[in-house]
């Protein structure tokens, strides 16, 4: 049986595919990153290389050590993922002092891990501390009105929560804690993923303006759904905006408390003013 038709293996697979079908991979824009069960290494153990060089991380993840991740390839197209998972993606093992990573298998026609690495590490260990290890998975995706967004709002945590939140009500139950927003840095090197990780101590999405949007979740289902909503609310929020200047009515600071109450969520106060 091939690596790639194991199940959490295909979970991610899919994954790769529905972000292309909803319009956020041009070329071979964003990335998706699992850190694998232990069960799911001693599966495919056996079929796992050791041969590769240890390579630089770019940071350190101490947190890490040992583990091991599914990862999709720098310059590869999310949209050939499903075609050829083996020449696309891989995984990779982060060594016992959490600053070197090895290709253990995948990338068959040669490549590397995503140039965001260090932003996916990163916000792995954060997400594994704050959580105790449920969650797993980190994706980014391109979406195209959270973008659009980025150039009209303010670039303030409180500004993009309450603005998403009031789009659509399933909103602050599906996110409570709001999201976060990264200033415009220059992508695939330590302080972006420094920046990305401290607000991932808060939120599980975090919005890098004028470029896209990270997501945090326990599964690909969970991931891939925050994703989705985020971006449907924006969408929503773009469309209201192109048919007036301003709104005639939306959900007042009283609704999302007697929201929170009914769906047993806690939304902070800072975000309802």
């Amino acid at each position: 049986m091939k690596v790639s038709d194991e199940e959490f293996v295909q979970a991610f697979v899919r994954l790769c595919g529905d972000g292309w079908e909803q319009g956020w991979h041009e070329r071979n824009g964003g990335n998706l990153s699992y850190r694998m069960k232990k069960d799911e290494v001693k599966l495919v153990n056996d079929r796992l290389s050791t041969d590769s060089p240890w390579m630089p991380i770019g940071t350190d993840v101490p947190g890490l050590a040992g583990e091991y991740f599914l990862v999709t390839g720098s310059g590869k197209f999310m949209r050939n993922v499903p075609l050829d998972p083996e020449g696309t993606i891989c995984i990779i093992e982060v060594d016992r002092t959490g600053k070197q990573y090895r290709i253990c298998w995948g990338l068959s026609s040669g490549g590397r891990p995503t140039s965001e690495l260090p932003t996916h590490l990163m916000n792995h260990e954060v997400k594994k501390n704050c959580t105790n290890g449920l969650y797993r998975v980190i994706y980014h995706a391109h979406c195209t009105n959270v973008i659009a967004l980025t150039f009209v709002l303010p670039l303030k945590d409180e500004v993009f929560t309450r603005e998403l939140w009031e789009s659509a009500t399933e909103c602050p139950v599906v996110f409570p804690s709001g999201v976060g927003v990264v200033p415009w840095m220059v992508p695939g090197g330590r302080e972006i993923a420094v920046a990305t990780s401290k607000l991932m101590e808060k939120y599980d999405a975090a919005i890098w303006a004028h470029h896209g949007v990270f997501c945090a979740g326990e599964t690909f289902d969970t991931t891939f759904g925050l994703m989705h909503t985020i971006e449907k609310a924006a969408e929503i929020l773009v469309k209201v905006y192109s048919m007036a200047p301003r709104k005639l009515q939306t959900i007042e600071p009283d609704g999302f408390r007697r929201l929170a109450k009914d769906f047993n969520v806690t939304l902070p106060e800072r975000f309802l003013y």
